[in-house]
């Protein structure tokens, strides 16, 4: 996944907490919910290249697990505007795709980010700084520094699929998907279609 963050807001968001559920012996422990967060990213193509910038609502929802460890879900859905140069998927191996993108193209997008954190203390009531909307600090806010998130470093316990539509006129290409499993060495990257010019 090639999104690289440049600024974060965090909206007054609902938070969807049941620690006392938690606490119950032998009962199954629900979901919590965080967010929605506003998020600012560039985002990369299949060359490197940032192609757009992003502005989307951001939620978390975290699960216990039964070992002790916490599934995590990024869940993300906002608007992009492109830039212009190289489209997302010029370097993609399989076709079809494009080569070019013309600037200032709208459209929109929507997926999800799956890991495991390991470490730390899961603490419901933290208190989010204004960044918490970046998956990074989202983790170190919620499970303190010494937790690890498998979608960070070498591990095949990471999944994400990102889908990127535009109807902006002069379009060739008005559909692309990123998407993979693993993190690291393990990392398994899939790109289809493109949003291209040309």
């Amino acid at each position: 996944m090639k999104r690289s963050s440049t600024l974060a807001f965090a909206l007054v968001g609902t938070l969807a907490l049941a620690a006392g559920g938690l606490a119950q012996s032998g009962a199954r422990p629900p979901r919590t919910t965080f967010g929605p967060f506003v998020v600012a990213n560039d985002d990369h193509g299949s060359c490197g290249n940032v192609w757009a910038v992003d502005s989307e609502k951001r939620t978390f929802r975290i699960k216990r697990n039964a070992d002790g460890s916490f599934r995590l879900w990024r869940f993300d859905r906002g608007i992009f505007i492109t830039r212009a140069g190289r489209s997302p998927g010029a370097c993609q191996s399989r076709r079809p795709h494009g080569r070019t993108l013309a600037t200032s193209k709208k459209g929109k997008f929507h997926g999800y980010l799956v890991g495991t954190v390991r470490g730390g203390t899961f603490n419901p009531d933290a208190v989010c700084p204004s960044d918490c909307g970046f998956t990074d600090v989202f983790i170190a806010t919620f499970f303190g520094p010494d937790a690890h998130f498998s979608c960070e470093g070498n591990s095949r316990d990471c999944a994400w699929s990102l889908e990127y539509t535009s109807g902006a006129p002069k379009l060739r290409f008005r559909l692309w998907s990123d998407k993979g499993s693993g993190a690291g060495t393990f990392l398994k990257e899939r790109f289809y279609g493109d949003i291209a010019s040309r």
